[in-house]
């Protein structure tokens, strides 16, 4: 398992990845770890939502390409932004993708 001094070497200020390609779940789970987010199904089941998302479009999603994705691929129940802020509080959109290992979506402060 990776420590918090390597994650450190593998991330920049905000705690991006600089690399996409290096994540790992293990890398997700300090990163959640971090952010005090205890990983469920319902995270990971987003996490690699995203993350297709981003093999597809090359692009994190910013907040409201990310509601509508999830309204599209997992139901209405999850697309809002009501249930990505419960798992993810805070900005669900800055917050996934950190976990995700994908770069800050450009449209989030």
């Amino acid at each position: 398992m990776m420590d918090t001094e390597t994650l450190k070497q593998l991330t920049d200020s905000e705690g991006y990845l600089h690399n996409p390609e290096d994540w790992t779940e293990d890398i997700a789970e300090l990163i959640a770890k971090k952010e005090g987010i205890e990983l469920c199904e319902s995270h990971w089941e987003l996490i690699h939502l995203v993350r297709n998302f981003y093999q597809t479009f090359d692009l994190s999603p910013a907040m409201r390409p990310l509601v509508r994705t999830v309204k599209t691929e997992l139901g209405p129940q999850k697309g809002t932004s009501i249930y990505l802020m419960t798992l993810f509080p805070g900005s669900p959109a800055k917050v996934l993708a950190k976990l995700a290992g994908l770069p800050k979506p450009t449209n989030c402060l």
